[in-house]
């Protein structure tokens, strides 16, 4: 569906036709693809762990991060983005193209280990909350979670699937309900808001780390390039020649896709700061250890309705994000490879594609095993993302300035910039916390 709707706004943007307010509207929806399901899969458990857990231990002085990331994470995206579109291919198979094939072998080894880690703590958030709410033990509701996820993700169809993430991504706006419904003052969360200040202390400073890796998180950026072949794949467009190139069309559907989901992404994350900083921080409890803690913390001050959707959106945004987590260590690894691979091929056709899918996933449920507090799980899952990020974006910047490898479209200077900046604010932030250590 996504994809159909993604082809009728090309096929329209090269052929334009007088816009009416229905089209309009229809080209706007069309335009929401890869980007909105990337966007909205960058609050997942570990991210809204950590946000909770920066509101709690920093309160609203961590506001201004949001500010700043959504720019970064935005550029980092779209890069990502036009890489995919450019050449047809996936980030790894550019980046092979570009470096000693074992780099390539290294970064989607390392993708991999982290984000079984990051599915173990996904799974145990979303496991934790969903207990608060059902009374069911949480290492049965990790083995259902675990193992419904990857059936779907396994035996839907790539159209079918990307519908479903697109509507799970609403479940995010609960967040922005519960920090209305907390109130607060928010004259001095303006100036929070607007007045950036470093942190202070080593807890600070791997806050700060934390936010920026679940924020600007490498497997999203090996999943943005992949699914925008798979679109173009859906699109009719199969061979890699007929996917190379990309028109004017096609990069301004993917701004406003990649911008709106970025945006999204970053506006939730800053709601769920203000929440917790609102209701956690202000009544002392600055150190959460599980998602009941949290929402029982939030039942008090703003009523059993936010805790209910704080536990509830938990549960939502991981169903969203471990099939990208998984999928995105698919792709790297199929392309190192030179594996089959894709979501819109069955089980069959693709079958180390998706047996990656299914290994990264059950090593996330055997990791709960370790019984591994779940807000800490989720909170150093951002912080090795954190690590691995600044690494991953360097290659990235090069492949994107490479005439050659993009088709004679590298990114603009504005992109290369910006990415720069946030390659080198990731870098402080992580000489940061390992001096303040």
């Amino acid at each position: 569906m996504a994809a159909n709707f993604e082809a009728m706004f090309v096929s329209s943007s090269r052929h334009p036709k007088p816009p009416g307010a229905h089209s309009r509207l229809k080209q706007f929806f069309a335009a929401l693809g890869p980007g909105l399901i990337t966007g909205a899969a960058d609050d997942d458990p570990s991210g809204i762990a950590t946000y909770t857990s920066a509101g709690a231990l920093l309160g609203i002085s961590i506001l201004w991060t949001a500010l700043i990331t959504w720019p970064l994470m935005a550029a980092v995206q779209f890069m990502c983005a036009r890489i995919g579109l450019t050449t047809g291919q996936g980030l790894t198979v550019n980046l092979k193209r570009k470096f000693p094939p074992w780099v390539a072998g290294v970064l989607a080894m390392a993708l991999l280990a982290a984000n079984s880690i990051n599915i173990g703590a996904d799974l145990s958030g979303m496991a934790d909350a969903a207990s608060y709410l059902t009374h069911c033990p949480s290492m049965v509701l990790v083995f259902v979670f675990g193992i419904g996820i990857t059936w779907a993700t396994v035996a839907m169809p790539y159209y079918q699937l990307a519908g479903v993430l697109k509507w799970l991504a609403l479940s995010l706006f609960a967040y922005v309900v519960a920090a209305f419904v907390s109130g607060g003052n928010f004259a001095g969360v303006l100036r929070a808001t607007l007045t950036p200040s470093l942190p202070h202390g080593k807890d600070a400073w791997g806050m700060l780390v934390a936010i920026l890796g679940t924020t600007i998180s490498p497997y999203l950026f090996y999943w943005q390039a992949s699914e925008e072949t798979e679109e173009e794949r859906a699109a009719g467009r199969i061979s890699r020649v007929r996917r190379s190139g990309t028109t004017d069309g096609q990069i301004i559907t993917r701004k406003i896709d990649v911008g709106i989901g970025t945006f999204f992404s970053n506006l939730v994350m800053y709601f769920i700061i203000l929440t917790a900083a609102i209701t956690l921080h202000r009544t002392g409890s600055t150190q959460i250890e599980t998602s009941r803690q949290a929402a029982d913390a939030l039942r008090p001050i703003a009523g059993q309705f936010s805790a209910l959707l704080y536990t509830a959106g938990i549960v939502g945004v991981g169903l969203l994000a471990i099939p990208t987590l998984s999928g995105s260590a698919a792709y790297a690894l199929a392309e190192t490879f030179n594996w089959r691979q894709g979501l819109a091929k069955p089980l069959g056709r693709a079958p180390a594609f998706y047996g990656v899918i299914i290994v990264a996933t059950l090593v996330g449920i055997a990791l709960n095993f370790a019984r591994v507090n779940p807000v800490k799980a989720l909170y150093w899952s951002a912080v090795i993302n954190g690590l691995l990020a600044p690494f991953l974006m360097v290659a990235i910047l090069l492949v994107a300035m490479d005439s050659k490898l993009m088709n004679n479209q590298p990114s603009s200077i504005l992109g290369r910039v910006t990415v720069a900046i946030a390659t080198l604010f990731m870098f402080a932030a992580a000489v940061g916390m390992f001096v303040f250590q």
